[in-house]
């Protein structure tokens, strides 16, 4: 009864913006499947969306979605691409022309594509229910319940709420977010008996409330890994960027006890861009969320303990034991250490930023917040590569988008092809040698001041949304003088410890360090910390495996 009852409630949806053609695949669906599930039809991407939209708000469940690739305003791939985001677990289906089937292939990276149909299909008993019945079992064997999602009361200019947002965003953690003063987040305050005065209110899928929860607590109480489930592993990597998912991805895979580390979210810096464009084996682009949840998910698989929220705060060596130390006084133990903190972004050093941060003012894209900037005017501070995927992806909704850039052109730090991009988009500008002096607003970013760096001169401009990409600052303070770095905190490994090619000064092995060691024997970094690093997803990948390659030669040595 319970399955009779799902399948009743189960939707196929197909949109096409040819009615005729519309009608035609609705009548053959509900043929075969409209005894037990719903066919739902649309004529453009846009109603579609909506439908699905309403659809999740219901609880319904959408079990296989059917997109005309060729559709005005939105085609099939962009409208699978925002559908991606409603029903993740419904089996996408491309309609396509015999001339459009390379761009079916070429979704099949974009958006997870399932299957793509040549039109016409007749007969459909022969080319279009074989595919409808092996996407509706292949379905059912999945995991499509829609999990109960976590609920988020706060206010919109609150930079705690955003932080929160951001927090459960990043980790692929499901919420709905609403308003402290909206009738349901007041509905929802009144239940957790809240008065509103502490924001913002986390209500998580079995009920729990929690009020203003730090970072730690809200992970545990969502479902994400925090706690490790043993003492001593073979391979402990801190930071769960690109080099960090690499590095664990590679180490579980090869039979190595791993477990990653990562204070905030995975993914990193990378993780926050809304489209990596020259990462290799995506010639369409990926977003760094798709990226970085298919890396997690891949690290899972092969055994790698994931934990999330945990803040290391020293790094000690123990005879042939290597100890991370957390936060809280708790500690692990492992043979070898991978160093994967990355880098964080600067702080813009103006009156008035450090105030309305999460406010209107954001580090790095903030992804959470890019709706709200629709039909706005928006800043960019910064030229290098993740400024420029920023601008590309707000500029689909705002008004205007203005990047603000130190220096003479964007061609000295922002790659070509992302340079081509911003020219061609008619909402986009660049302001070369223009800095921000300082920031104002009453609870919320309302104007900048904008200083000419040639000229002296400064310019008022409105402004509510202001996203901030200034360089990078490596997070490796906290390893104080276990591990050496440069003068601008880089860790420094290999060749690079010493200027003549022998061993640092401590080092007590009859081989110098390897190429990713540090003077730490065991202890290795990878990606965006170590000094004189590349700065590229794709190089700190490789780094991550390569380091875990030497680690390999350590073990074997030991």
């Amino acid at each position: 009864m319970a399955q009779a009852a799902d399948a009743a409630r189960t939707v196929i949806l197909t949109v096409d913006d040819d009615p005729g053609v519309s009608r035609a695949v609705a009548r053959d669906l509900r043929r075969r499947y409209g005894q037990s599930h719903r066919i739902v039809r649309a004529e453009s991407g846009e109603s579609a969306l909506q439908a699905l939209r309403e659809l999740k708000l219901r609880g319904d469940l959408v079990a296989v979605i059917l997109a005309d690739y060729r559709m005005p305003q939105m085609n099939g791939i962009e409208f699978l691409e925002q559908a991606l985001d409603v029903y993740p677990g419904a089996r996408r289906v491309l309609l396509t022309a015999y001339a459009d089937t390379s761009a079916a292939i070429d979704a099949i990276n974009v958006v997870d594509l399932d299957h793509y149909l040549l039109k016409p299909w007749d007969p459909p008993e022969e080319k279009l229910y074989p595919v409808l019945d092996d996407l509706l079992e292949a379905w059912r064997r999945s995991d499509y319940r829609p999990v109960p999602s976590t609920k988020v009361v706060g206010h919109r200019w609150s930079a705690r709420s955003s932080e929160v947002r951001e927090f459960l965003a990043r980790n692929q953690v499901p919420y709905r977010w609403y308003s402290a003063d909206e009738p349901e987040g007041q509905r929802l305050l009144a239940a957790a008996e809240q008065d509103g005065q502490r924001l913002p209110l986390v209500v998580t899928p079995d009920g729990t409330p929690l009020v203003a929860p730090e970072a730690p607590e809200l992970a545990a109480r969502v479902g994400l890994a925090t706690t490790p489930t043993a003492d001593f592993y073979d391979l402990v990597v801190i930071g769960g960027g690109p080099a960090g998912l690499g590095a664990a991805v590679y180490g579980a895979s090869e039979g190595l006890r791993t477990v990653l580390v990562e204070r905030s979210a995975t993914g990193g810096q990378a993780g926050q861009s809304s489209r990596i464009e020259n990462y290799l084996g995506f010639p369409d682009g990926v977003s760094g969320a798709q990226l970085t949840d298919r890396a997690r998910r891949q690290a899972a698989r092969f055994g790698a303990e994931i934990l999330t929220a945990r803040e290391v705060t020293g790094l000690e060596v123990s005879g042939a034991a290597r100890i991370v130390r957390f936060s809280d006084g708790s500690a692990v133990a492992a043979h070898s250490v991978i160093l994967a903190t990355g880098v964080s972004y600067r702080q813009l050093q103006a009156p008035g930023c450090d105030d309305l941060t999460g406010c209107g003012v954001y580090y790095g894209s903030a992804l959470t917040e890019a709706p709200a900037c629709q039909g706005q005017d928006v800043y960019i501070v910064g030229g290098a590569n993740s400024a420029g995927q920023a601008a590309m992806y707000l500029s689909r909704g705002a008004k205007s988008v203005t990047l603000l850039v130190r220096g003479e052109s964007l061609s000295a730090s922002m790659s070509h092809y992302l340079i081509q991009q911003i020219e061609e988009a008619p909402n986009i500008s660049v302001r070369a040698r223009t800095v921000v002096e300082s920031a104002h607003g009453s609870g919320h970013l309302e104007q900048l001041t904008l200083r000419d760096v040639d000229s002296g001169r400064t310019e008022e401009v409105d402004a509510q949304w202001m996203f901030v990409f200034i360089g990078a600052a490596p997070l490796t303070d906290w390893l104080d003088e276990t591990v050496l770095r440069d003068e601008r905190g880089f860790i420094l490994a290999g060749p690079d410890l010493t200027a003549d090619g022998r061993p640092p000064s401590g080092w007590e092995l009859d081989r110098p360090p390897y190429h990713l060691e540090t003077n730490v024997p065991g202890v290795f970094v990878a990606g965006d910390a170590r000094a004189e690093s590349a700065k590229r997803v794709a190089s700190a990948v490789g780094e991550g495996a390569m380091a875990v390659m030497l680690v390999h030669r350590y073990l074997e040595q030991s």
